[in-house]
């Protein structure tokens, strides 16, 4: 079915032996073939005689590094693969039906090749090859777990992950840097993008949304690094994030309502902290006959609302024109009747025309900040106004900012890898020259365990009438936003 007409055997791969164009069942080798096995497997190596079939082992064997015999072996059979099979008619098929295809086949060209595998061997070849093909390489076994949060690839030889905020290294290896940088140039080209010596920085997404980072050499100096930020298949919500104890289910009421009742909200954060899944999940609480619009770098929002416009910057093209960037995206939103405005993450510039949505009608926009407080959060906003050439006197930008910010969300990335929502801060108004808040609840640490985990609570200011009482009032929000800060009261007295 998938054989190439005409083929005159395995080409690069050696050996003599010819494939028939359907591969449904073993093959056996053609009559005119008079060389014994032990003389193909001379001609194949000396190196290769040595390779035998490992002891028995329990099911959970640890994957063994490999070695150049490997990927030898491996560079063989894929090249006979390639001059084997019909990738157009590959196509065609689903996954599981394309990667059963490839199996068949690989299976034959290593009874052909008389090749000294163990099964297991065997079955590490075959998954191989068929992420090659049809994936990501060596990086698919580190896709498939939901666990780990960040694959970090420092060249060929030198891959790290983050399972439970801790960073350790996998054991998983790309054959060489042109494998890996292969593989890089697969994963963006999926969105449009690319990355080479011409233009070595990349950002782009998995199919999905997963952040991926790609720099290159001639900047990268010791071959491609690769940096993915994943996300779970299964979105977080707020509840969930009770259940880890980064908010607690009164405070988690109060963002809920905070959600609902369109108040204009930025997420502060430092790199890692979960901002972007605390977006996400604030999102949930959107009303569904709301039009929204999303603008990111690169799309990675999981908005559930059924009126969602989805926008992405676009990079420069090879001769420096073309670029879209997150202020051009902005400003086109307003044309575009929206009744929300979501920036995935405020780097620049565009951080004043989302202060200015926000103060023209369209309540309940969102947008994410790096900060590490929220009173830095606020600093920050105010130098990237700067950033943008605006020439606008200092208590003017402030008088701006506090007009149209009405809820300040700190997340935090703690030591020991978990991450907390440490501050819900309303945005009062201004006295004088200087922004006023007020902490609605924060989080207090209060030591560590025998283990290197940090012990804290979350806590109450007792704030009883917050600042957007009168919009939870407007919405009918006002009783249960009552109950959720009196609940939050009792539980910080011990009572």
């Amino acid at each position: 079915m998938f054989g190439k007409r005409g083929s005159d055997g395995f080409g690069k791969a050696g050996g003599g032996a010819t494939v028939p164009p359907t591969l449904s069942a073993p093959v056996a080798p053609a009559p005119q073939r008079t060389e014994s096995v032990s003389e193909i497997v001379r001609e194949e190596g000396a190196a290769r005689q040595q390779v035998q079939p490992p002891p028995m082992q329990t099911p959970a064997r640890k994957r063994q590094a490999r070695t150049q015999d490997y990927y030898d072996t491996k560079s063989q059979v894929f090249s006979a693969l390639i001059d084997t099979i019909d990738l157009s008619q590959l196509a065609k098929l689903d996954g599981e039906s394309a990667r059963e295809e490839i199996r068949d086949i690989v299976n034959d060209i290593i009874t052909i090749k008389n090749f000294a595998m163990s099964i297991s061997e065997q079955e590490e070849l075959l998954e191989d090859i068929c992420n090659d093909v049809l994936g990501y390489g060596p990086l698919e076994p580190l896709l498939a777990r939901d666990d780990i949060s960040d694959i970090m690839v420092n060249g060929s030889g030198q891959t790290f992950i983050e399972v439970a905020g801790k960073t350790i290294e996998s054991d998983i290896r790309f054959r060489d840097n042109s494998q890996l940088l292969s593989i890089c140039q697969r994963i963006v080209s999926q969105v449009g993008r690319r990355v080479d010596e011409s233009s070595p920085i990349c950002d782009a997404r998995l199919p999905d949304g997963s952040r991926v980072n790609v720099i290159a050499p001639p900047l990268a100096i010791d071959g491609p690094a690769l940096t993915i930020r994943k996300f779970k298949k299964d979105k977080l919500n707020l509840d969930q994030l009770v259940k880890f104890g980064a908010i607690t289910p009164e405070g988690a009421d109060v963002l809920q309502i905070i959600g609902r009742v369109r108040c204009n909200v930025v997420i502060s954060g430092g790199t890692g902290s979960g901002k972007t899944t605390l977006l996400n999940c604030l999102t949930r609480y959107i009303d569904a006959d709301e039009r929204i619009i999303t603008c990111e770098d690169t799309a990675e929002l999981q908005l559930q609302q059924p009126h969602v416009v989805r926008l992405e910057t676009r990079p420069p093209n090879i001769e420096g024109e073309g670029e879209i960037t997150m202020r051009d995206l902005v400003k086109n939103c307003l044309r575009m009747r929206p009744e929300r405005i979501i920036v995935g993450e405020v780097r620049g510039p565009e951080v004043f025309d989302l202060l200015q949505a926000m103060n023209t009608g369209h309540d309940g926009s969102m947008g994410t900040i790096h900060a590490n407080t929220p009173r830095e959060c606020l600093s920050r906003m105010e130098s990237m106004i700067a950033m943008g050439g605006f020439t606008l006197p200092a208590k003017t930008v402030r008088e701006i900012i506090a007009g149209s910010v009405d809820v300040i969300i700190q997340a935090a990335r703690l030591r020991d890898g978990s991450r907390r929502i440490t501050h819900i801060t309303e945005v009062i108004g201004m006295e004088g020259d200087v922004i006023v808040t007020q902490d609605l609840m924060r989080y207090e640490m209060d030591g560590e365990d025998m283990n290197g985990k940090i012990i804290g609570h979350h806590m109450s200011t007792g704030i009883g009438k917050p600042n957007f009482w009168d919009r939870a009032r407007y919405y009918n929000e006002e009783r249960r936003l009552a109950a959720a800060l009196d609940a939050m009261e009792l539980k910080s007295s011990g009572v």
